[in-house]
Parts: C-alpha cells; structure tokens; sequence
C-alpha cells in the first residue's frame, strides 16, 4: 500500500512541474498592466516626481501669462495736476508816476480797477462844501427821485431867508430865497449841489429830520454805513471847520452818491436858474471838459480849495470811470489850483490805465504728472485782458480739475481765476501735448 501511495505521488509531482514550465513560458509572453512584461522582477513605468514637475512647471507658466494679462490690462491710476502758480499774478509793465499835489491831500480810485493811489495826510481835514454831497445823499436816500422827477414842494422858511441875508452879508456861498418861496426837491438840490447854497443846506435839514442836529445825526449816520471810517460831520453844508473827513472817505463817498442817477444827473449840469437866485453857474467849470462829469467843489479858510470829481474817459472801447479828491490847496486861488490839480491827476490816471492780459498767453502755470513719471505742461491758452494798471498785482487762485489716466493734447484740466476790483476772471488751462502712457515694464512692477 505505501509503495503504491510513493508511485502515484512521482507521477503527479512530475504533472505539476511540467504545468508550472508551460505557466513560465505563457507569462514570459504576456505584459503587466504597467507594461512590463510579467517577469519575477516588477516595473512600475515613469517615475512620479519627474510627471509632476512637468505638472508644476505648466501650472506656474499658466500663473505668468494670467499675471502679465491683468497687469497689462488693468486700469492704471489717474494723472493729477501740480500748479507753480503762485497766488498772485503781477502784470507786467510799470506805470509812470502819478503828478501827486506837493500839498494837502488826493486820493483816487478807478471803477473796474480799484485805487490808482493817494497822496498827502491821511487825518481828518476840514472839507468844506463838499460835506453838501453827503447831505443830498442822506435826502436822496430819505425821499428819492426818479430822472425826470421834481418832487415834493418845499416852502422856504422864516430863518432859512435869515440865514441867507446873515451869509450873504459875510460873503458865504449863499443862493437867494425868500420867506414862504416854494422850490421843488430837484431845485433845492440843484441849488445845493450846482451854486453850493448853505443856506439851502439848511432848508433841507429842517424838511428832512425836523432841524439840524437830527440832519447831522442822519449824515453821521450815513457816513458809517458808508465805511467813512474818518468822517465826522458837525453842520449840514460843512461851513464848521469840525466837519472833517479825508481823501480816502471822500473817494468812497463820491462813488456812492455818483451812483444815484439823479444825483449824477444834477452834478453834471453847468449851471441852474432858481425862481429868486436866477442863473447860477457851477463852480466846477471843468464839467464837460477833459472828462469831467462832476461832483462838487469847496473852499474857506479852513478847507483851503477842494474838489470831488468823477471823469470818464474811453479806453480800449471802454468807458472808464474815475473818481477823485483833493484837499487842503492854499496856493490862491485856491479853488482854481484844486482844479488844476485834479486835471493833471486825470490825465495822468488814465494814461496809466490800460487793457492788459491777466496772464500772458501761453505761460506755463503748472504740469499734468502721472505715477509712471511723465508730465506734460500745461498752460494758459486764450487769456483775456482787463483794465488795469500796470505793475500792480491782483489775487489768483488755481484749480485742477479731476483728471484720468490718459490726458490728450489741449485738454482742459483746470482754471486760474483772477481777481480784479471790477470783476472776477476764470480762464481755461490746457494741455501742451498728450500725457505718455505708462511702460510695460512699469504695468509689470507696480501693483
């Protein structure tokens, strides 16, 4: 029994070698699912670190070109503007100086173009019948009138025709009334301000306030609203030599008074017929000559010789407007030099005065810059002209306006504006030539 088990177990180990030899040779010819042939030795194909370095390097070639696109692309931040304008323009040229009188005072002042100057104290000084001015404008400012208008009648009291005779009999600027005489409002300011009537001064007081201190009062009054700062008043016609003012004061108080049509009408006229008094010529004999057009003169002891003016002349095809004091003139006649100097004064201010650029075509006033470091200049390209002095300096002030990335040639990006005394002048700032745009390196290395 076991010699038979022994032989069967030969024969079917011998079987089993022989299926595994046919096993070998089959496998020798099959490949692994990784591609090696089956083998008593594994093959597990490329390596993995070299497949993702290949991933890494596609990934971060990926991030660049999304990186540059958005750097090139984005929008890149605005340009600003950067004024070296300072706050101030002067214009260019220096006037000829002004014949000034050698005594006294003089002051005056050009509409559109402000003071032109003074000369002489700045003190209070007795004004003498220029201090009439004020008075009209204080009625006029109490019971105004239209041109063409005559007003309310006036009848002349009892001691307004007493005050006449008493002046009169001193050689006072007087014009002749009697008692119960009626004048309209438009006479007895003709008769104020064209014969320089003290007595009519009075009449006025007494219609306006009731007497003449509350008149003075309302005068005084006036003055302050006014900003006659160095102005008092003691009597209605200035014949007290306590009715003070100065150059400064009178200038501004003949710009407010020339301002009242009516008022401007009567000073410009060269003489007035009063129903008692007659023809009367003003004392100002320059009035339709040389430019003047008014106001009021004065003279006594105290005063010396004074004149108010107002003259107008064209320039560059505008009709200027100056007004003008002097005081304090004792060279007799004292009236006549107050006069002649004031005629010199004219001529003088007005060859001074002049159409000018407020700031030459074509000045650099500042620059366009941008973040990458370019600019481009920028300039005043049409630049209007004002009546002016020249030499004098008025207030500037320079706005830039919000601006992008990309500045054309001649673009607009801001505004100078200059101040005058007669009006306030915005004037365009553009562009030389077009702003550079930003490099690419620049797009690149700024985030």
């Amino acid at each position: 029994m076991a010699v038979r088990l022994l032989g069967i177990g030969r024969g079917a180990h011998r079987k089993s070698r022989g299926a595994q030899g046919r096993l070998r040779a089959l496998g020798n010819q099959m490949k692994s699912p990784l591609g090696s042939p089956l083998s008593g030795r594994r093959s597990w194909g490329p390596r993995p670190s070299a497949g993702l370095a290949k991933y890494v390097i596609g990934a971060l070639l990926v991030a660049v070109g999304i990186f540059v696109a958005v750097q090139l692309l984005r929008p890149v931040p605005s340009a600003s503007f950067r004024s070296s304008q300072a706050g101030s323009v002067h214009l260019s040229g220096a006037a000829p100086p002004i014949p000034w009188p050698s005594s006294g005072s003089a002051a005056m002042s050009v509409a559109g173009v402000g003071s032109i100057g003074s000369a002489g104290t700045t003190q209070p000084v007795p004004i003498a019948s220029i201090a009439k001015v004020l008075a009209a404008y204080v009625v006029l400012q109490d019971h105004p009138l239209n041109p063409g208008d005559q007003g309310p009648n006036i009848t002349v009291p009892a001691d307004v025709a007493a005050a006449y005779q008493s002046g009169f009999a001193e050689a006072q600027s007087e014009v002749k009334v009697t008692a119960g005489e009626s004048l309209n409002e438009y006479q007895v300011l003709q008769g104020l301000l064209i014969a320089s009537g003290n007595d009519l001064a009075l009449l006025l007081a007494d219609w306006d306030a009731g007497n003449s201190t509350a008149f003075v009062a309302k005068m005084n009054a006036a003055a302050k609203t006014l900003g006659l700062e160095s102005t008092h008043i003691t009597d209605p016609s200035g014949l007290d030599a306590g009715t003070v003012s100065t150059a400064q004061d009178l200038v501004r108080l003949g710009q407010a008074a020339m301002a009242i049509p009516i008022f401007k009408q009567i000073v410009a006229e060269p003489s007035v017929t009063l129903p008692q008094a007659g023809n009367i010529f003003n004392f100002d004999y320059d009035i339709g000559h040389n430019g003047f057009v008014g106001i009021k003169t004065g003279s006594d002891g105290a005063a010396g010789g004074c004149f108010l003016f107002e003259a107008q002349q064209p320039v560059a095809g505008t009709t200027v407007t100056l007004v003008g004091v002097v005081l304090g003139q004792t060279t007799p006649p004292m009236l006549t030099t107050a006069l002649n100097e004031a005629k010199s004064l004219v001529q003088a201010a007005f060859a001074n005065v002049k159409a000018l650029p407020v700031v030459p075509a074509g000045a650099k006033v500042g620059s366009v810059v941008a973040p990458w470091g370019a600019s481009v200049p920028v300039t005043v390209t049409n630049a209007p002209t004002v009546l002016a002095v020249p030499g004098i300096t008025l207030e500037a002030r320079v706005r830039g306006i919000k601006l992008g990335s990309s500045v054309e040639n001649g673009a607009r990006v801001g505004t100078i504006t200059v101040v005058t005394p007669g009006r306030t002048l915005v004037v365009p700032l553009r562009t030389t030539a077009a702003l550079p745009g930003p490099g690419v390196l620049w797009r690149l290395t700024h985030f």
